[in-house]
């Protein structure tokens, strides 16, 4: 089989299925490709568009067609010599719901599941309405308005012969140690007779396996149908709606390994670990050996299948311990390669999902091929903008916006801001990990949290990168210039006790190794300040770089997008060979991308874009005349104008960049689609840059007001004709830099990755929007029409 040359990257979900992908693979091997780069395959969430809210690592989604499609795919793959790159997510599953039967298992059976230490939960939080409990804030109302409204419903399920709560679409099962509670309610003697035998689980050590015998009477018991009459009426006196019903149902609740919340205290007060800020996705403790197992048996039985050459690895910074963990993959990859097929690839390949901030590079000792290329696709953005429009454009940035063109000082306050908000219970959980190092020491017990608090967040403030990778042994030298970097910012805004504390924070995220720590409770205890510190920092670079400031500090913003140092314009074609000429000694079969799944525009509408940079003097007044022009257009509300000027130009620049050289603006049925596309980024970006509206907490009259301001720039003659004329001076430039930039994604050190869809011209925005479905068939007949240059 083919070494992995080129791939493609195809998002798989029940619109594109296994087999759907297998009918083009023809059309793949003779574009090039050598290997299909497939979203994750493992079970996830029903009608889940992108596989990352996983819910089953153990199966392959029966929704794209389960493991015989695989096969089927697989073989004719091989067919053409072909092979397969798998997407596996270590870092968290899908939660809530009713559908992750590990997580049901822990809300059943709390810290006595066997599945308790597959999640990151602190079962020991200080809150003492959470002592041996989880937080679970997938409440619509407050919990009071849920509960005595009626909305969290005692069921059984015969099936299971369990108890649960149904709520939407949410289930919250009932401990089977605490049934006897529900069936001493039921006017049966059989129902009653067995209330007791569940109760006696409270104090039996074996209580999980114990159970079955338990369920098994019961089910006998219920095959009467008096019985089950009599407990449907039981179930009928915790109905939240009437007095009795509340207190009862209540009492029941407060015996759970868990306390449902409305959703709003997540950010204040969760106790376990979150993919970012989404309580629907909760963390795994992937560093456990069991977890490490349970987790990859099935994608490490596909590489000693033969059917898989790699793996691509997702947002690998989440990890509590990166390095052991690609290192551990690593050697079980090794023991697979054994016993591969003779004509399988021999060398499995190892791709992270790791975003590299600037002077920032890959840990070498990782056992990895490389990333997935966001550094690459920055790195030939930078390339392609012209320096001389800087300052223009900045300037013009800073007087119609108001705000100040340091992208830095934008993404320190962003940081602030998450850290009080999205992340506020990530922070507590670090800032306790530290108050605890603390005082285990008579030299530092004085510490309070408060100051603790302080300096912690001065730290994260001003962390140049997403993370470090201390471990037992101390800071790693690579990581030694940005924590120092981001100590001397924190020193700066510190008053003089505050910094003596800060310096002792240096001490215990790493700069001392916990493996020299006097005792082992001390070790463990700086072990585990580490871990939530790393595991903090990630998050809050994500949320405060590329999903705030990235839509609030917009010179020019095709400079802002995942994975970008958005403080540099741009950059020199010397420092893009040198880039070029590392990674070609250290990581030369790292994969080389221009567009993903989660970009934020399309690398055309960015090509676009760096050629506005080549006349920036030009695009100003321009700004001025459709402002002037816009004037009615726009909204005085109570909290300022709408748009606010810098959504305004933002707006004018994602026009231009997303405007295709094919659209006329008299084709009416095409500008309402473009709107519609236009309408739907910007409701987003407006959401997340978090100024005059928010995910949490929308305002929809601003909202309002700004699609409206969008539908009249293109619906007003003169404003649409003057945006039409600006948008075709980019056609032939942005082409150009198409082009360009297609080349040398081809040509630099690595294997080039073709985002799917991406052969024709790509002017999408941000997802949804760059999930569209792919026209292969338009594709196709556009290959067979061209000549293939290589076969001539």
């Amino acid at each position: 089989m083919s070494e992995i040359r080129a791939t493609v990257r195809l998002q798989f979900h029940r619109g594109f299925t296994l087999d759907d992908a297998a009918e083009w693979v023809s059309y793949y091997a003779r574009l090039g490709i050598s290997h299909v780069y497939a979203s994750p395959l493992q079970m996830s969430r029903a009608g889940s568009p992108h596989g990352y809210d996983g819910i089953d690592p153990t199966r392959i989604d029966p929704e794209l067609g389960g493991e015989a499609a695989l096969e089927r795919l697989v073989e004719c793959l091989r067919e053409h010599d072909m092979g397969l790159i798998l997407d596996i997510v270590p870092n968290h599953v899908a939660v809530g719901g009713s559908q992750n039967s590990w997580w049901q298992d822990v809300l059943a059976w709390g810290q006595a599941s066997p599945c308790a230490g597959f999640f990151d939960i602190d079962w020991h939080s200080p809150d003492p309405l959470l002592t041996g409990k989880l937080l679970l804030p997938f409440l619509g109302t407050p919990y009071a308005d849920a509960l005595h409204g009626g909305d969290l419903v005692l069921r059984h399920e015969p099936e299971a012969m369990d108890f649960h709560i149904a709520y939407h679409e949410h289930r919250f099962p009932i401990d089977p140690r605490r049934y006897g509670d529900i069936l001493r309610l039921a006017e049966h003697e059989a129902l009653w007779d067995l209330a007791p035998r569940f109760d006696a689980l409270q104090q039996r050590d074996d209580a999980y396996t114990a159970v079955a015998e338990c369920r098994h009477e019961l089910r006998q018991a219920l095959a009467n149908p008096t019985a089950g009459q009599a407990l449907q009426r039981a179930l009928v006196l915790f109905d939240g709606s009437t007095r009795g019903g509340a207190i009862r149902l209540h009492d029941l609740l407060e015996q759970q390994a868990y306390r449902l919340a409305w959703w709003r205290t997540g950010a204040d007060e969760i106790n376990w670990r979150r993919f970012f800020d989404i309580t629907e996705l909760g963390g795994l403790r992937i560093e456990r050996p069991e977890v490490f197992e349970a987790v990859h048996a099935l994608p490490l039985r596909l590489v000693e299948q033969g059917w898989v050459d790699g793996l691509r690895v997702d947002h690998v910074d989440g990890l509590a311990d990166p390095r052991g963990y690609c290192r551990r993959l690593r050697a079980r990859l090794g023991e697979c390669q054994k016993r591969r097929p003779p004509q399988a690839v021999r060398h499995v390949a190892i791709f992270v999902e790791k975003i590299l901030a600037a002077d920032e590079t890959l840990h070498r000792d990782w056992g990895v091929d490389g990333t997935t290329g966001y550094e690459l696709m920055n790195a030939i953005s930078a390339l392609q903008h012209d320096p001389a429009g800087a300052e223009p454009l900045g300037d013009l940035w800073r007087v119609v916006s108001g705000r100040e063109e340091d992208f830095l000082a934008e993404v320190r306050l962003a940081r602030r801001e998450v850290l009080a908000s999205l992340l506020a219970s990530e922070f507590e959980a670090c800032a306790h990990a530290l108050h605890a190092v603390a005082r285990h020491s008579l030299a530092t017990r004085d510490v309070t949290l408060a100051a603790v608090r302080r300096a912690l967040t001065a730290l994260v403030v001003h962390f140049p990168v997403y993370r470090t990778y201390a471990d037992d042994g101390g800071r790693p030298e690579l990581d030694a210039p940005f924590f120092d970097q981001a100590m001397a910012g924190a020193r700066g805004e510190l008053s003089p006790p505050d910094a003596e504390v800060l310096e002792w924070l240096e001490r215990w995220l790493g700069g001392e190794a916990p493996a020299d720590a006097e005792g082992a409770e001390e070790r463990w205890l700086r072990q585990r300040a580490i871990v939530r510190f790393q595991q903090l920092t990630s998050p809050v670079a994500a949320k405060a770089v590329e999903d705030t400031a990235g839509y609030r500090s917009a010179a020019l913003i095709s400079r802002n997008d995942v994975g970008f140092d958005g403080e540099h314009f741009s950059h020199s074609t010397r420092w893009f060979h040198e880039a070029n000429a590392w990674r070609a000694r250290h990581f030369p079969h790292g994969l080389v991308a221009t567009a993903t799944h989660d970009h934020k525009r399309g690398e055309d509408v960015r090509a676009r874009l760096a050629a506005l940079s080549e006349n920036a003097d030009g695009f100003a007044p321009r700004v001025e005349r459709w402002r002037n022009l816009a004037a009615p257009l726009r909204h005085s509300l109570p909290t300022g104008p709408a748009p606010a000027p810098g959504d305004e130009l933002i707006l004018y620049q994602v026009l231009l960049g997303a405007w295709p050289p094919t659209l006329r603006s008299d084709d009416t049925k095409a500008m309402r689609r473009f709107a519609e596309r236009l309408a739907q980024w910007q409701q987003k970006a407006l959401r997340e840059a978090k100024l005059r509206t928010h995910w949490l907490w929308p305002d929809e009259a601003y909202e309002h007001a700004c699609r409206t301001y969008l539908e009249g720039l293109l619906t007003s003659p003169e404003l649409c004709r003057g945006l039409e004329e600006a948008a075709r001076e980019l056609d032939l430039p942005g082409a150009l830099n198409g082009l360009v930039q297609t080349t040398l994604r081809l040509t630099v050190p690595g294997i080039p990755d073709l985002y799917q869809g991406c052969e024709f011209w790509d002017y999408s925005l941000v997802d949804p929007d760059n999930r569209r479905p792919v026209d292969h068939g338009a594709r196709q007949a556009a290959l067979t029409e061209t000549p293939i240059p290589w076969r001539h």
